[in-house]
């Protein structure tokens, strides 16, 4: 129980950092990996270890879903190729030269451990990346190959530590038959993805229609993927990003704005809660493994850290560059149909290669004895290395990634002008349908032009017409109509939210009733919220 408890105090000491991280606007996940820090140097916190398959099922589900289900289809199809020389062909690359280098200087580390250290911290962190990014200005294409690298990354980095952990508990390796079956589970687990996502997609369309129980299903749709391509030894992690993938790509069809609202608020409270757990478990076993690595000086451990992160940060950018030129120098194609490119902005994705969560889970996942009984080999030194390069890329890599970008005087990207245009696009669209099929209808001309009159006002304020001056002050005045007519509206649901209150006070209603109205106005004032920052 007391160990429970501890979790639990550090989870409300991880939400006032987030608090902490809002206000002050600085990235999240590098006070996360700053609060694993110093959480491992708090003397007399209990040492909190689960077992290794209950980490990887725990953790690894939700956060990959997660990231899928935000990922654009569209955008990942039109970027595969950047994406899959990173996400395959870099992890890849990064994982043997890691291996290369902790085998030949890292004293008794054999060529399995070395490799499955490789694995480990070869795959960079998007939701790290993405969160340091925010409001950065970068362009979009940058954003979708970040993010679509980190969704295929961890299913071919965890793959190759799966094929690492076999060889050290069998002491047998074979690179031609590794090769094929590498193809077979990947191969395998899309299908199993497709699959669970189809049958998922049927069951949301044409069964299931309350909000409740469609988000309780998004929630066991990422373990149903898992726990199935696991159990037929193929890539659970694959199933998992391609039913996300698939999913998401249908939601606007399966699921009502109920449904929508309640499952997007229940999945940020899922990964926070999540994202902070991996980092406070690994916090707990820091300490622990500090001290059960009797080999070694402190001193060394930091300089092995220290290497190791360097090295990984050093393969990114010989990778990447190749990888940029090589198809724009051999294709045509390729150099017409991406204008936008920019050698500023290869730097800057070989800049974004922060290692995160899947990394720390990945290596907190480590048995803890072999098959035969006897000490997994270098667990511990495996652990501290892992946690180093997180350390590492999220704080030195996170935050000088704004001065690299700033540096390079990259002119920030902007959607305004093509949200405004799709805008107008709706709010005109809503006008012919209300001129189209309404007026024919039993409503009078006084409602007509009420509903019009909302939808008029939009298009002016996105249109930036009627510009007035007003004591030398260049104004707006469709935006400021808008806006007193958004601020009425707003002032209006304050008093029906009094007028809730006090008949709550006073006894006088159902309670059932009042949560009814109190959810109603909750949704009108949000919409609003949006339109008066949009």
């Amino acid at each position: 129980m007391h160990n429970i408890e501890t979790i639990f105090l550090l989870l409300l000491f991880v939400s006032v950092l987030a608090v902490f991280s809002h206000k002050i606007n600085f990235p999240f996940p590098i006070l996360l990996v700053l609060a694993g820090l110093a959480i491992s140097l708090v003397p007399g916190l209990p040492v909190i270890e689960l077992k290794p398959e209950i980490v990887f099922l725990l953790f690894l589900p939700p956060l990959l879903y997660s990231a899928a289900w935000n990922t654009s289809w569209k955008d990942f199809k039109a970027n595969l190729r950047p994406i899959s020389l990173a996400a395959i062909g870099l992890v890849l690359f990064t994982t043997c030269l890691v291996a290369w280098v902790a085998h030949t200087y890292l004293p008794g580390f054999g060529w399995p451990e070395a490799f499955l250290l490789g694995a480990i911290v070869a795959p960079p962190d998007a939701a790290a990346a993405t969160s340091v990014t925010k409001g950065l200005g970068l362009h979009p294409r940058t954003i979708t190959i970040i993010e679509g690298e980190s969704l295929l990354n961890d299913a071919s980095a965890l793959i190759a530590y799966k094929y690492a952990l076999a060889a050290l508990a069998t002491g047998n390796f074979i690179l031609w038959k590794a090769g094929v079956d590498f193809v077979w589970v990947s191969a395998a687990g899309i299908v199993i993805g497709l699959i669970v996502g189809y049958i998922l997609y049927l069951v949301h369309k044409f069964i299931v229609d309350d909000p409740v129980m469609e988000t309780v299903l998004t929630l066991l749709t990422p373990f149903l993927s898992y726990i199935l391509a696991e159990h037929l030894h193929v890539s659970g992690v694959l199933a998992v990003v391609v039913a996300g993938l698939f999913l998401s790509s249908k939601s606007s069809k399966i699921f009502s704005h109920f449904t929508r609202l309640q499952a997007v608020s229940v999945w940020k409270t899922v990964i926070f809660i999540l994202e902070g757990m991996v980092f406070i478990l690994i916090g707990l076993q820091l300490r622990q493994v500090i001290v059960t690595i009797q080999d070694y000086e402190i001193t060394q451990l930091i300089v092995y850290g220290l290497g190791i992160s360097f090295v990984v940060m050093l393969l990114r950018f010989i990778w990447v560059f190749p990888a940029a030129y090589l198809p724009r120098w051999l294709s045509k194609k390729i150099r017409e149909r991406e204008k936008t490119f920019s050698y500023k902005y290869v730097i800057i994705f070989s800049w974004a290669g922060m290692r995160g969560v899947v990394s720390i889970a990945a290596a907190m996942a480590i048995p803890l004895t072999l098959a035969s009984g006897t000490v997994f080999p270098n667990r511990d030194i495996i652990l501290f290395l892992t946690f180093s390069v997180v350390i590492f890329t999220l704080v030195f890599q996170g935050l000088t990634l704004p001065w690299v970008i700033k540096w390079l005087n990259v002119k920030p990207y902007s959607s305004v002008e093509e949200e405004n245009i799709i805008r107008r696009r709706v709010a005109s669209a809503a006008i012919v349908y209300i001129e189209e099929n309404l007026s024919m209808g039993e409503l009078t001309e006084d409602i007509l032009a009420r509903i019009k009159t909302k939808y008029e006002l939009r298009i002016d304020k996105l249109s930036q017409t009627e510009i007035v001056l007003d004591n030398g002050a260049v104004h707006n005045q469709a935006d400021r109509i808008f806006h007193l007519f958004n601020t009425a509206q707003i002032n209006l649901i304050k008093t029906e939210r009094e007028v809730l209150e006090k008949l709550r006070n006073d006894g006088s209603v159902n309670e059932e009733v009042l949560r009814k109205l109190e959810y109603e106005l909750d949704l009108e004032e949000a919409r609003l919220m949006l339109e008066r920052h949009s």
